[in-house]
C-alpha cells in the first residue's frame, strides 16, 4: 500500500489523531482544572472538519472492504458539521456538569468513536465491515445516551437504547447471514450482480433492512425514540436526530440505490407502506406531547416518512434531493434543539407550558426557535420549503401522486404542532414567564450556525446542483 492509497482513509485517520490527542491531552491534565480539554477539543475537530472539504481521490482498499469516492466524501463532511455544532452547543454544559465530576474527555472520546463508525458504515465495501461500522456508530451513542448518571431517566434511556440495539444488531445480522447463504459472497459488489427476488434473498434483505431502520427510527422500530430523546442529555438527543439518523439514511440510500436493483419492486413496496406509516404515525403522536424533546423526536420520525418519497424516485433526484433534505435538517433540527438545551440547561424546563411568554424575555432565542420550527414545517423561503419541495417533485416524477397526496397531508398536520409552539411563545402570557437566558459564546455560534444555514440554503440553488452533480456516482 503506497501513501496515496494510505490518503484514501484521510477523514479516519485525522478523526483518530484527533482522538489520541484529546486522550494525551486528558493524561496531561490528570488531577487538574479539565476545562482547558473543551476549546481543545472543539478546536482540533474544527481543524479536522476543515481539512475534510479538501479535495481527495477515490479508490477502494483491503480487497474492496473500504471504497471512497467523491460523494461519500461530501457525506462524512456533512456529518462533520453536524458533530461540530453538537459539540458548540454541549461545551456550556460540558464544562458545567461534567468537568466537575472529571468526565470530559470520555464524552468527546465517545461522540467521535461514534462518528468515526459513521465513517467505516459509509465507506463499507462489504457486508461484515458494515456491520462493525454500525455497532461502533450504536454503542457509544447508548453510552452517551446514559451519561447523566444522577438522572434516572437519562439511566433508563440508555437502557432501552442498547436493548433495542442489540435486538437490532441480532436481526441485521441474520440478514447478512442469509444474504451471505443465497449469494456466497460478503461483497457489496458481488451481492448487486447475485441477487435475485427469491424467497431467501428477499428475507435476508429485509432482516438487514430492520436494523438500518431502528437507527432511522422508522416505524414500527421507532419506539425507543421518546424515551431516549427524553432521558438522553439534550446535545445527544440532537446528535441522535440528525447526525445519526442521518449517517443511517445515507447508507440505506447506497445500498438500496446501488447495489440493489435486483429487489427494486420489493423494498419500494415496503418503502411506500413505511413511509405513509411513518409520517402518519410520528405526527399524530406529536400532537400530544407536552414535553419538547418529546414533541421534536416524533416529529423526527415523521421527517424520516419524509426521507423515504426520495428513495421511490428515479434517477438523480432521489438521492440529491435525500442528501440536500438533511443538510437542512442538520440546521433546522440542531437550531430547536440548541433552543430547548439553552433553556433547561438554565432552567431545567422542557414543557410546552414553560415557554409561554419566551418573546418577550428571550426574544433572539424565540426568533431562532421560529426560524427551526417553520423550516421544519416547510414555511418558504426557508430552506426546509425547498428540502420537501425537492422529495416532493421527486416522488411527483415517478407518479406516486397518492403517497404525494398524503405526505402534503402530513405536512399540515406537523405545521399545526409546530405552531403551537410559536404561539406559547409569542402570544401566551405565564404568570411564570422563564427568566432571561445568558448563554455562552459557544452556544451562540451554534444557533448562529444554524440560522445562517438555514436562510442561506433557502435561496441559494448552487448547493442542490452541486450535489445533483456528486449522485452521478449512484
Amino acid at each position: 500500500m503506497n501513501w496515496e492509497e494510505f490518503l484514501l482513509m484521510r477523514h479516519e485517520l485525522q478523526l483518530l489523531a484527533v482522538i489520541l490527542f484529546v486522550i494525551c491531552a486528558e493524561i496531561y491534565y490528570s488531577g487538574r482544572d479539565k476545562s482547558g480539554i473543551v476549546p481543545l477539543s472543539i478546536g482540533l475537530f474544527s481543524l479536522h472538519m476543515a481539512a475534510g472539504w479538501l479535495p481527495v481521490g477515490e479508490g477502494a482498499l483491503f480487497g474492496g472492504m473500504f471504497r471512497t469516492h467523491g460523494l461519500i466524501h461530501f457525506l462524512k463532511n456533512l456529518l462533520d458539521v453536524g458533530v461540530l455544532v453538537v459539540m458548540l452547543q454541549t461545551a456550556g454544559w460540558v464544562k458545567r456538569q461534567l468537568v466537575p465530576e472529571q468526565r470530559v474527555s470520555e464524552f468527546y472520546l465517545l461522540l467521535w468513536s461514534s462518528l468515526l463508525g459513521m465513517y467505516y458504515m459509509l465507506s463499507a465495501g462489504d457486508l461484515l465491515m458494515l456491520f462493525l461500522g454500525l455497532e461502533l456508530s450504536t454503542l457509544p451513542v447508548a453510552a452517551l445516551a446514559a451519561y447523566e448518571v444522577a438522572r434516572l431517566r437519562s439511566a433508563e434511556g440508555g437502557i432501552k437504547m442498547i436493548l433495542t440495539a442489540g435486538l437490532a444488531s441480532a436481526v441485521t445480522l441474520m440478514g447478512i447471514s442469509f444474504l451471505y447463504g443465497a449469494t456466497g459472497t460478503f461483497a457489496l459488489a458481488g451481492l448487486s450482480q447475485h441477487l435475485s427476488s427469491n424467497g431467501l434473498e428477499t428475507l435476508g434483505f429485509f432482516f438487514f433492512f430492520a436494523g438500518i431502520a431502528f437507527k432511522i427510527s422508522l416505524v414500527p422500530f421507532h419506539f425507543w425514540t421518546p424515551d431516549v430523546y427524553e432521558g438522553a442529555p439534550t446535545g445527544i438527543a440532537g446528535y441522535l436526530s440528525v447526525v445519526s439518523k442521518g449517517a443511517a439514511v445515507f447508507i440505506l440510500m447506497i445500498l438500496l440505490l446501488e447495489f440493489s436493483p435486483a429487489l427494486a419492486g420489493t423494498w419500494k413496496a415496503a418503502l411506500y407502506l413505511l413511509a405513509i406509516l411513518t409520517m402518519t404515525t410520528g405526527n399524530l403522536f406529536a400532537l400530544r406531547q407536552q414535553n419538547l424533546k418529546r414533541l421534536l423526536a416524533f416529529s423526527s420520525v415523521a421527517q424520516a416518512g419524509f426521507i423515504l418519497l426520495g428513495f421511490l424516485a428515479a434517477g438523480q433526484d432521489g438521492p440529491a434531493s435525500i442528501i440536500y433534505f438533511i443538510l437542512v435538517y442538520i440546521f433546522s433540527n440542531l437550531a430547536a434543539f440548541g433552543v430547548v438545551h439553552a433553556v433547561a440547561m438554565q432552567t431545567g424546563r422542557e414543557n410546552l407550558d414553560d415557554y409561554e411568554g419566551m418573546y418577550r424575555v428571550n426574544p433572539r432565542l424565540s426568533l431562532v426557535m421560529l426560524l427551526a420550527l417553520f423550516s421544519l414545517a416547510g414555511i418558504p423561503p426557508l430552506a426546509g420549503f425547498f428540502g420537501k419541495f425537492f422529495l416532493f417533485m421527486a416522488a411527483a416524477s415517478s407518479g406516486y401522486y397518492l403517497l404525494l397526496l398524503i405526505a402534503v397531508l402530513n405536512a399540515v398536520v406537523s405545521l399545526y404542532y409546530y405552531l403551537i409552539v410559536v404561539r406559547a411563545m409569542f402570544l401566551r402570557k405565564s404568570e411564570a414567564p422563564l427568566p432571561y437566558i445568558q448563554n455562552d459564546n459557544w452556544m451562540r455560534a451554534s444557533l448562529l450556525i444554524c440560522v445562517a444555514g438555514i436562510l442561506v440554503l433557502g435561496v441559494s440553488s448552487g448547493v442542490y446542483d452541486y450535489i445533483f452533480g456528486l449522485c452521478t456516482r449512484l
